[in-house]
């Protein structure tokens, strides 16, 4: 296997970076996490805009996207897959031991490993730790993910493949690494990304495509929704069958199915949407 570091291919076996880069010691770096399918990724542009604002948001300079865009189709030509996941990671670079951050310059790395097509449905689990919605790196893809670790393995032991969160005022918020949706009387709605939740690349595809409604809602609608279905890069849209010990009925319910028809559509004509 070949990744992408500080501007080659390398073999990942004998890719090196410094115990003393920032990513490693505090967290100090962002990241992107891409379908990619036969090669090719999806929504690429889109990522590389996000990267760019959480990059700015943790005060990073702004990555090289002409490097990142070929460190992608290297690492993909390298590493043929039918259905892969595409890591570009980003941090503050060799740094001295504390929060200050060196000058030694960024370090970048592309990657890809195999990831099979998700399932059509899932079980879910809310757990009681919650996003900060006033917390500096609100709505950034940091690499600082412990506690999504946490929560994330909570949810497995439950027999899970995500966890729900609220924010600090007791609103729904997100999934550990995914976005939430959730049908009430008929009607899609998913929280504002005002609520701290991360501004996923395949929830305003949906927001846009399906004419979801963006509600601040109370973290307990999850006891009174008639569907609900979480999004992300590598789960597209995945209906929820169980939420803790509550059972959905038949999942995908039909407002789920018709989005869940609606994204493969759209994205099957639209590789860069």
């Amino acid at each position: 296997m070949k990744i992408w570091l500080d501007g080659a291919l390398t073999e990942v076996d004998s890719a090196k970076v410094s115990v003393l880069d920032h990513g490693l010691t505090v967290g100090d770096g962002v990241f992107e996490t891409l379908k990619a399918e036969r090669g090719r990724a999806f929504a690429l542009t889109r990522h590389l805009e996000r990267l760019t604002r959480s990059a700015r948001g943790l005060g990073l300079p702004d990555p090289d996207l002409d490097e990142v865009r070929r460190a992608c189709a290297a690492v993909l030509e390298a590493n043929p897959l039918e259905h892969g996941r595409l890591r570009i990671t980003y941090t503050g670079g060799v740094s001295p031991l504390g929060s200050d951050r060196g000058d030694a310059g960024t370090t970048l790395i592309a990657a890809v490993a195999d990831s099979p097509r998700r399932p059509d449905t899932t079980a879910v689990v809310t757990v009681p730790w919650v996003r900060n919605e006033r917390s500096a790196v609100a709505g950034l893809k940091t690499t600082s993910y412990a506690e999504n670790v946490v929560a994330l393995a909570a949810a497995h032991r439950a027999g899970a493949s995500e966890a729900l969160l609220a924010n600090t005022l007791g609103r729904l918020c997100e999934g550990t690494g995914s976005n939430v949706f959730v049908v009430l009387d008929g009607e899609l709605h998913t929280p504002p990304v005002a609520s701290g939740c991360l501004a996923g690349i395949t929830r305003a595809l949906i927001v846009d495509w399906a004419g979801v409604k963006e509600t601040d809602l109370p973290f307990e609608v999850l006891e009174q929704a008639e569907e609900v279905f979480v999004t992300s890069s590598l789960r597209d849209a995945q209906a929820v069958l169980r939420i803790d010990d509550r059972e959905l009925g038949t999942a995908p319910g039909p407002v789920t199915a018709e989005v869940m028809r609606i994204f493969e559509v759209k994205a099957g004509a639209d590789l860069d949407p």
